[in-house]
């Protein structure tokens, strides 16, 4: 499987990197690469992250790097990440 971002999500993640990076540098890059290395758990492991609790019904699932909320779905071999939230905001219906 391929993890792919779309484009909203991934803007959201270079927002978030950005956030974080205003006020420390070292915590953007550390947490960049917790996001990769459980992003790329996906790969071979594309149900581990929970059903998101807010949307029971939806296709979607998600794994937290803390503080934010991954959002995702799988779609043929691609794991597609739909959305990032900081775990303080109140998720949107996710949309691929």
């Amino acid at each position: 499987m391929k993890v792919q971002f779309t484009p909203s999500a991934r803007n959201q993640f270079l927002s978030a990197l950005s956030y974080i990076k205003r006020d420390k540098p070292s915590a953007a890059i550390s947490f960049r690469e917790k996001a990769e290395t459980i992003l790329r758990r996906l790969e071979t492991l594309p149900e581990s992250g929970r059903i998101i609790p807010e949307f029971l019904e939806l296709p979607y699932r998600e794994v937290i790097v803390s503080p934010y909320r991954f959002f995702y779905r799988i779609k043929s071999d691609i794991v597609w990440i739909v959305a990032v939230w900081h775990g303080a905001q109140l998720p949107r219906e996710p949309k691929l």
